[in-house]
């Protein structure tokens, strides 16, 4: 029987399982945005092959990352909340660290839709001496993993990918035994030399990936900040065998992808001001503040502090509309997650905006072309679809619409944005999907709907709890019970306690939302502990 309590929630995730933009006239606020996505996976897995205690802060506690914290528990980590973001997950958190020595998993790994998380577990899978089983969502079953399958493979791995398309989730992976190798990626991706860096790892010798452009690095300066060295020769990136993480307190900064939205919104409309504070300037992820730049938008930005390897700080913006521009193809893969709302800007912007050389975006978690050309047509935009892009000719006004994320955070969001400035409501269906990145992201729209200028507007309420514990009452792990298969079409219970955490509640009520709206399969919803445990 579902207490009153949780049908208040369950019915709340209904209601917000559509957003309803209307157009906005000016934008003036100053906020922070959660977590950055990429650094809160990575925290989560290298604190838990470290050696020590990690109090890892302002962790995303969206759904993607809490499917890589519950992994690592899963494979023997512990792990104590001592903060969480109210009705989604912890946002600051200790981790005990394996010293790289992980326990096999008592069922199959759930990553949901994350395929960074995917792609990053297996290796560290493959260097473990047991098997295990990696699957995900039908986006993420979708989606090719045979670009880290290749490499590892190379490295002495045995994987299997079992799905239903070739190359495809779920992996099974028979670990251990690597040899490290030299690998020449084909294509640009972060996700690829990370993985081989993490297998690299645990190999006797030196593994080096060579990447055709500069990706993110997150993965080593994290490395570094957990005192691990990493060699780099021009675009070749190298690590030694046996090196183990050395514990260290990390924070991790705001996501500058998810500042993008609100970035995009501000540049395009003229007399805004906005400032997004203490978020992550690394420059391989602000190429986003470079085009919009370049398209005539006003910003600065001010790194503060550059603490644990990450360059964070503060971007202002004052609006004054915005021209097309052409993106770059070494630009591309930098930019690969701000496409679709750069291509909300240019259908804003005076004149021809082209985005060429990103085929990625066909298997991301929609193909990103198809749904923003779909999406753009139908709020008027002028738009010529290639199979590597768009061009979009800019300045027709936008009229509002009704519209689908096709379950794609990154396409809900942008097409929010491109609501505050078409004539009309859009609405937009499927938008509980944006958990997976921005929890909070509907409280931000719904203030800067309001033309909300007091920061208390914008912030996202935090619960503490006490940091002491019974450490001796730690125990060798239990099975995760989130790793439990749901059968599809099956709607989850909410029998089963713990039920003091809003956490859990919330997280139970979001796979109902998505087994409802049935754009995702929900296979992973059995109770999640109260806040206030040890893993």
């Amino acid at each position: 029987m579902m207490s009153a309590f949780a049908k208040l929630i369950y019915l709340d995730v209904f209601r917000m399982s559509q957003f309803k933009v209307r157009a906005i006239q000016s934008l003036n606020a100053e906020f922070s945005v959660p977590g950055d996505k990429s650094m809160s996976h990575r925290a989560a897995m290298i604190a838990g092959i470290s050696h020590g205690s990690c109090l890892i802060r302002n962790f995303l506690p969206s759904e993607d990352c809490l499917n890589t914290l519950k992994a690592m528990g899963s494979l023997g980590v512990k792990y104590h909340i001592i903060e969480e973001l109210e009705g989604f997950g912890p946002t600051a958190i200790r981790i005990i660290g394996r010293n790289g020595k992980l326990l096999p998993p008592q069922a199959p790994i759930d990553c949901g839709n994350s395929g960074t998380g995917m792609r990053l577990l297996a290796g560290l899978l493959s260097a473990q001496p047991f098997d295990s089983e990696l699957f995900g969502d039908p986006s993420l079953s979708s989606r090719p993993m045979n670009r880290i399958i290749l490499p590892l493979s190379q490295m002495g791995a045995n994987i299997e990918a079992r799905g239903e398309k070739p190359g495809c989730a779920p992996l099974l992976i028979h670990g251990g035994g690597l040899h490290p190798i030299s690998y020449d990626m084909p294509v640009a991706s972060a996700q690829v030399k990370s993985a081989v860096l993490l297998a690299g790892l645990f190999c006797e010798g030196k593994t080096t990936v060579i990447q055709p452009a500069e990706t993110r690095d997150h993965t080593e300066r994290m490395l570094a900040a957990f005192r691990v060295h990493t060699r780099r020769d021009g675009n070749a990136i190298s690590i030694h065998g046996g090196q183990i993480p050395q514990a260290c307190d990390f924070l991790v900064p705001g996501d500058i992808s998810s500042a993008a939205f609100w970035l995009v919104a501000a540049a395009a409309m003229p007399g805004s001001r906005l400032l997004i504070e203490n978020v992550g300037l690394n420059e391989t992820r602000t190429a986003i503040i470079s085009i919009l730049v370049r398209m005539g938008a006003k910003i600065s930005d001010f790194v503060r502090s550059n603490q644990d390897g990450e360059p964070m700080g503060n971007v202002e913006v004052c609006g004054r509309g915005l021209t097309g521009t052409v993106l770059l193809p070494e630009e591309i893969p930098n930019l690969i997650d701000e496409i679709p709302v750069i291509a909300v800007a240019a259908a804003l912007a005076e004149g021809t905006t082209s985005i060429r050389n990103a085929k990625e975006l066909r298997v991301k978690e929609s193909d990103r072309i198809r749904t923003v050309v779909d999406n753009l047509r139908k709020m008027g935009a002028d738009v010529t679809e290639f199979e590597d892009g768009m061009e979009i000719k800019g300045g027709k006004p936008l009229h509002g619409a009704v519209l689908d994320s096709f379950g794609d955070h990154r396409i809900a969001m942008a097409f929010a944005i491109a609501g505050l400035f078409a004539k009309g409501d859009t609405i937009i269906h499927n938008t509980d999907c944006v958990n997976t990145s921005y929890p909070g992201f509907a409280k931000h729209l719904e203030a800067i709907m309001k033309h909300e200028t007091n920061r208390e507007a914008y912030q996202l309420k935090t619960i503490s709890h006490e940091e002491s514990c019974d450490w001796s009452s730690m125990t060798k792990m239990s099975p995760s019970p989130s790793m439990a298969r749901l059968p599809r079409g099956k709607a989850p219970s909410l029998a089963r306690s713990p039920k003091n955490s809003v956490w859990w509640w919330s997280t139970r009520v979001r796979c109902i939302a998505r087994w409802h709206g049935k754009f995702c399969s929900c296979r992973s919803i059995l109770p999640i502990p109260p806040p206030c445990s040890v893993h």
